[in-house]
């Protein structure tokens, strides 16, 4: 069912589309109806189903509706009768002011499928205006002087109706010396002017009342009146004349207030008070008039704002008048130009929401345009940005549809908040923009997706039973019931893994629990295939892979390789006494049978012979002196060094280590040979050494002696006595290895010479150089050697 209906709304945008298409292409005609003015709400202007050639029942189905600018209901339609009624009373005075034929443009809109049909109302002018002159009285102040037939201009009445309706005739009260004559503005209306039959006699009449009547032509007419009360001057002869008859000016409507508009010029012949001109508004009315004239200059300034879509033009007529009483006229036209002032309007008439997602081509709103301004300043572009899948597409003037590009896709972009901008081509431009939000409705086209293609979960042996080990999490780029995902565990590609005992899932959020107590010695790891399927029509699923690594618990002590702690003689560390701070003494190895941190270890001195003289290094096991050795510390040192991992609780161990420091044999840099005999001290011991050594090993002594002696019969030749230096003969140079027992980080080898000035034949140990191979034996021998000085206790 929910497909079906999916695919209703979309056949609709498409039947709507193809018909907005038609109607851009093929246009139509305006239905035209006439009704007069100030006609009651609920009258039935005309059956526009019966018109349009419509079935009545087909405007509900199809949905219509009267559209008119700014969606100002004044039409109504019935569209069970199809019957067009009247919404409110209309007054064409109020829609329309002075513009002829007043026409009001209305939109028929058929929803389903779109279709417009344009529909134009005429109001027609009854006569319900009277014609009202701005003045109650008019002073008119003549010469007696005055010729007969002398002109003298009346202010007109205005009457708010148009054609025959308006000011057709002026009357004056019946008198001997004055009469009405009539003249047609350019305007087409009419004004009055008083005509003098009978020359004034002021001594005989200094003062006439008439009575000043304007009729319309109504059926019947009505009528306005004003009183016209003429004052008889003396003599003056000379009226007034402007310098033009008529001014024609243009004034942008958004001038200032108080700008000028022109300067109008009058001059008198006469001279004294009867030559001072003073000038006004002839007609006076403030009301209309957004003028006003300085009476001493002439000059015309704005005093109210102007609005060219209100009123395009004026026609101002101004009067000058003398001391004497005579006046002249000119008229003043004024001309607004239009600036751009009105930004565009939209009016949104539909909009359809949701769309679903990957549906073709649909129209998603329908909107009209509008600018009350003229010209280029009318003229307006629509547009959308161009990054959205949206066009706009013009169907009747002024009438837009938006509708999409391509197919769309919820779960890129679930809505779309698009602006739609309307620009006129004034200058300077203005713009209007209106935001509508698109939402996109869901197709179940994803399926879930896991956050990891795999997972590693870790579990502690010996854990209880229904113990939470992890999760596993899948989502849905759909949404609703599309969305909604469930798990279950895939039988196992493996027929001996019993998975059903050992893991359960979560069908609701994924939770991985153990069912019973793992051992790691018996299961290290184990690994199986879990899938989610979300909840759509039709279903989706997809599938990840779970991996779960059994952790050792720390049951192991870590023990030591090195030194053995076997109950074993023990190992002693020889130190030459003039190591430096920071030399090698040897290196604590220990190992712990468990895994991960347990088996992460650190090493401590416990226990020390003299503390502070040695220390261990935490993380390698090094032990290494921490300052200088003197003469006073101890020879023999005993060390208990901690060896502890990192478990939890952590386990321990220790090593015992035995130290002896020994002068000056095992020393890693001896001086250099030059400065050998600065540092070379008398020592009686020597003796006793080179016997103990020949005791020992009388063939070892023997051949360096030889060597000895033949490197001094050179070099009493060829150096000075006391130099120590490589004798010529074959001598083979030999490095003497005191490794030994490994206390050292490396192998150190010494080269030997004796000095030439030395009588006892003592030994100088030299700088340790590039290791090479010793004679075979001759390691074992120096390490005799030591052994029997230490017994001697010469070192």
């Amino acid at each position: 069912m929910e497909t079906a209906l999916a695919k209703t709304p979309q056949k609709r945008q498409v039947m709507f589309l193809a018909i907005l298409l038609l109607l851009w292409e093929a246009g139509s005609e305006a239905v035209r109806y006439s009704i007069p003015e100030e006609t009651e709400s609920g009258y039935s202007v005309a059956n526009l189903a019966k018109d349009l050639g419509l079935g009545v029942g087909e405007l509900a189905t199809r949905g219509a509706r009267m559209h008119y600018k700014g969606n100002k209901e004044l039409l109504q339609l019935d569209i069970k009768t199809g019957n067009l009624l009247l919404y409110e009373k209309l007054d064409r005075e109020v829609m329309c002011g002075a513009t002829e034929p007043c026409i009001l443009h209305f939109q028929l809109l058929l929803e389903n499928p779109v279709q417009f049909f344009q529909t134009d109302l005429q109001l027609t002018d009854i006569n319900d205006h009277s014609p009202e002159f701005p003045e109650r009285e008019m002073l008119l102040k003549i010469p007696e002087s005055t010729q007969p037939g002398t002109v003298f201009p009346l202010k007109i009445a205005q009457d708010f109706d148009i054609g025959s309706n308006t000011v057709q005739n002026y009357t004056i009260s019946p008198n001997s010396h004055f009469h009405v004559a009539m003249h047609n503005r350019g305007d087409g209306r009419k004004y009055p002017e008083l005509v003098l039959d009978k020359a004034l006699d002021r001594e005989e009449r200094p003062e006439l009342s008439l009575t000043l009547t304007a009729l319309d032509g109504g059926a019947p007419p009505r009528s306005g009146t004003t009183t016209v009360r003429i004052v008889v001057l003396d003599n003056n002869d000379n009226a007034p004349e402007f310098l033009q008859s008529l001014y024609e000016v243009q004034v942008p409507e958004n001038s200032p207030l108080n700008s000028l508009v022109v300067v109008v010029s009058a001059r008198d012949l006469d001279a004294g008070a009867y030559g001072s001109v003073a000038y006004a508004l002839f007609q006076g009315d403030e009301v209309t008039q957004p003028f006003v004239i300085d009476e001493k200059t002439g000059e015309i300034r704005l005093k109210r704002a102007l609005d060219f879509e209100a009123t395009p033009y004026y026609n101002v007529e101004i009067v000058a008048t003398d001391g004497g009483g005579l006046s002249g006229k000119c008229t003043v036209a004024i001309e607004v130009v239009d600036v751009n002032d009105n930004a565009p309007e939209i009016t949104m008439s539909t909009l359809s929401s949701p769309t679903p997602e990957n549906a073709p081509e649909t129209v998603v709103a329908v909107f009209s345009v509008s600018d009350p301004d003229s010209g280029d300043n009318g003229r307006m572009m629509c547009s959308i940005k161009n990054d959205l899948p949206f066009l706009l597409k013009p169907t009747l003037k002024n009438f837009y549809a938006l509708a999409t590009q391509r197919t769309l896709d919820r779960e890129s972009q679930a809505e779309y908040n698009i602006t739609i901008t309307v620009t006129d081509l004034g200058t300077p431009r203005l713009k209007t923009e209106h935001n509508i939000t698109v939402l996109v409705s869901d197709v179940n086209d994803n399926a879930p997706a896991f956050t990891q293609t795999s997972y590693t979960l870790f579990v502690r042996e010996n854990n209880s039973p229904a113990l939470h080990i992890g999760s596993v999490s899948a989502t849905d780029r759909d949404s609703g019931t599309n969305a909604q995902v469930t798990y279950s565990l895939l039988p196992s590609q493996d027929p001996h893994l019993p998975l059903a005992s050992l893991v359960s899932i979560n069908a609701d959020n994924g939770h991985l629990f153990a069912l019973r107590s793992l051992d790691y010695e018996a299961l290290q790891a184990f690994e199986f295939r879990v899938g989610a399927t979300d909840r759509g029509s039709p279903a989706l699923s997809s599938e990840a892979l779970v991996r779960v690594l059994v952790l050792d618990a720390n049951d192991n002590s870590p023990f030591v390789l090195y030194p053995l702690q076997n109950g074993s003689a023990p190992c002693t560390e020889l130190v030459p006494r003039a190591a430096e701070p920071g030399y090698l003494v040897t290196k604590v190895v220990a190992v712990d049978g468990d895994s991960g941190q347990n088996a992460w270890l650190s090493y401590q001195l416990l226990k020390a012979t003299e503390p502070g003289l040695f220390s261990v290094w935490a993380h390698n096991g090094e032990v290494r002196t921490a300052r200088l050795l003197s003469e006073r510390d101890a020879a023999k040192h005993r060390l208990v060094v901690l060896v502890k991992d990192n478990g939890e609780p952590p386990r321990s161990a220790t090593a015992t280590l035995h130290v002896l420091l020994v002068d000056g044999f095992s020393q890693p840099y001896l001086p250099l040979p030059e400065a050998a005999p600065a540092q070379a001290q008398a020592d009686s011991l020597t003796v006793y050494l080179v016997v103990a050594l020949a005791s020992v090993s009388s063939l070892f002594l023997f051949s360096v002696l030889l060597f000895v002696a033949v490197g001094l019969c050179r070099r009493s030749r060829a150096a000075p006595v006391g130099r120590c230096s490589v004798p010529e003969v074959p001598f083979p140079g030999h490095l003497v290895d005191v490794s030994g027992t490994g206390t050292l980080s490396q192998s150190y080898q010494y080269e030997v010479c004796l000095t030439g000035d030395s009588g006892a034949g003592e030994f100088k140990f030299l700088k340790p150089i590039i290791p090479n191979l010793l004679p075979q034996g001759a390691g074992e021998e120096i390490g005799k050697t030591a052994a029997f000085r230490n017994s001697l206790g010469l070192n």
